[in-house]
């Protein structure tokens, strides 16, 4: 009789055991922040932070991923970047790189910042573009993450566009006094909160400073990036900063980054620790929980 009791209390709790790791399928959508604008006139564009999704799209024409099969036994790090700040001014200055977002092993680089007058733009998820001046060489992408951003096209030109997810920076054209800005590229869509949204668009390159009004500047990629007249990259989005146009001013901040999880609605995420700011909706059978800031450990409950 003994025996039998403790056979049926190991039973009870190897099921315990197993039920508390029983695997579920969580599909994510992971975007770094936007890189910043470069400053002063003829600034790039900043690149759209790195989009990686197992849910429809993923930046730089690569192939979407798979889920993760994950447990409730553990924690997982989330880690939404914060788009980078505009290069300042005074000063011809490049804007900085967006800080990464991170969902347990996948980590979305941050969008590279926009070339300030004649400096070069920096690598990251999708590149910055390249800035008006002698030098102007634009920032370089991802791989499966973002684009190039554009290169400038003639000397004391407009700024390019800052690369996007889904689509390379537009190139500057035309002289000083006549130039066009390019527009920043575009970034990808992505439904997995159940509605149709872009991420990852790059920053517009400034305008030129013909008689120190601002001419011709680019425009913001969709997904978020900002126009080349100094806007910053909408919060979120991932979208690039927008270089600066006219007599001179401070580039556009990038913005920020987004996690998004799909998972089944039998389940519940807690951040034990905080550090996160996030929200929890239904869409058809699943749960979507969406990561807006911060960084800290998650459980599945």
């Amino acid at each position: 009789m003994l025996c039998a009791k403790i056979a049926q209390a190991q039973i009870y709790i190897d099921s315990y055991r197993f039920a508390s790791v029983a695997p579920l399928e969580v599909d994510y959508l992971v975007v770094a922040g936007g890189g910043g604008g470069g400053s002063r006139q003829h600034g790039g564009g900043g690149g759209g932070g790195g989009v990686i999704s197992s849910f429809e799209f993923t930046g730089g024409g690569g192939v979407v991923q798979s889920p993760l099969n994950l447990n409730t036994s553990a924690s997982y790090l989330i880690t939404v970047g914060n788009g980078g700040n505009g290069g300042i001014f005074p000063g011809s200055n490049s804007g900085q790189n967006g800080g990464n977002s991170i969902f347990y092993t996948i980590t979305a680089q941050g969008g590279g910042g926009g070339a300030g007058y004649d400096k070069n733009a920096l690598n990251g998820g999708s590149g910055g573009g390249g800035g008006g001046g002698e030098i102007g060489i634009a920032g370089l992408g991802t791989v499966n993450q973002g684009f190039n951003g554009g290169n400038y096209k003639t000397i004391n030109g407009p700024g390019s566009g800052g690369g996007g997810a889904g689509q390379v920076g537009q190139n500057s054209s035309g002289t000083y006094n006549s130039g066009f800005g390019g527009n920043g590229g575009n970034g990808v869509s992505n439904n997995i909160n159940g509605s149709t949204v872009f991420y990852g668009g790059g920053g517009g390159g400034g305008g030129t400073s013909g008689g120190l009004t601002s001419l011709n500047f680019g425009t913001g990629g969709n997904g978020g990036g900002g126009a080349g007249n100094g806007s910053s990259g909408i919060a979120n989005s991932g979208g690039g900063g927008g270089g600066n146009s006219g007599s001179g001013g401070a580039g556009g901040n990038g913005g920020s980054g987004v996690v998004i999880l799909r998972y089944p609605s039998t389940y519940t995420i807690t951040n034990p620790g905080g550090g996160l700011t996030f929200t929890t909706t239904t869409v058809g059978s699943d749960k979507v929980t969406t990561f807006t800031a911060g960084s800290g450990n998650i459980q599945f409950n």
